[in-house]
């Protein structure tokens, strides 16, 4: 049987990553599989195709910690039981790792902040249906809710929500206890940060939330 467009595409990267990438860094990976990872920053993302952390800040293996989830989310704290993924990787990255930094980053067009304004609109879910997908960027209602509050104009909600969506999960790292202590202690610092995905640039926020273009050279 012929192996479908996929595989065969995944074969042939990682063909070229063994003739070129690994060839050029082999010592390098053999450290890091030996003697383990030591990134200074945790990287929080979205999922999306197009985004990659590590190709935008130009990382090589072991450099960053990185954390992606559906529109870079980061939940509030909550110690009930439960498959708190993306929280565990917050408390690997900052108790276990002890990262100096954690960067929150959205992006452009974000399918994930999409599907949330798209769900304003839309009627409850019936009884015995249930979204994954649902339940995870419903997190974002606090963000829209403040963002609503904020009387910005609206001309451009995608965009606008897609920033309040890293604001608010700047806010949400606050309380998790570990964050909060670490970053009261001075070991810790938080970026927001945002990539357009249109023109490759890149946007930090800064304490007040407003978000100006990182220099590109």
């Amino acid at each position: 049987m012929t192996d479908p467009k996929w595989k065969k595409s995944l074969i042939s990267g990682y063909q070229s990553f063994r003739a070129g990438a690994y060839t050029k860094q082999k010592d390098l990976y053999e450290e890091l599989g030996t003697q383990g990872q030591s990134p200074d920053v945790l990287v929080i993302a979205c999922v999306d195709s197009r985004v990659s952390p590590s190709t935008i800040f130009g990382a090589h293996p072991g450099e960053i910690f990185v954390l992606r989830n559906v529109a870079n989310i980061v939940p509030p704290y909550d110690p009930r039981a439960g498959y708190h993924g993306t929280s565990a990787a917050i408390e690997f990255a900052v108790s276990n790792m002890k990262v100096s930094a954690i960067m929150v980053m959205g992006h452009e067009s974000c399918g994930g902040v999409n599907a949330f304004l798209s769900s304003l609109d839309e009627e409850p879910a019936k009884d015995g249906e249930h979204s994954f997908l649902g339940s995870w960027i419903q997190i974002l209602d606090a963000a829209h809710k403040r963002f609503m509050a904020s009387n910005t104009p609206q001309a451009d909600q995608q965009k606008l929500m897609e920033y309040a969506g890293v604001r608010q999960s700047m806010l949400n790292l606050m309380s998790f206890p570990f964050v909060e202590k670490a970053v009261l202690a001075g070991d810790l610092s938080l970026q927001g940060a945002y990539f357009s995905i249109i023109e490759g640039r890149l946007l930090f926020a800064n304490e007040d939330g407003v978000f100006a273009e990182v220099p590109s050279e």
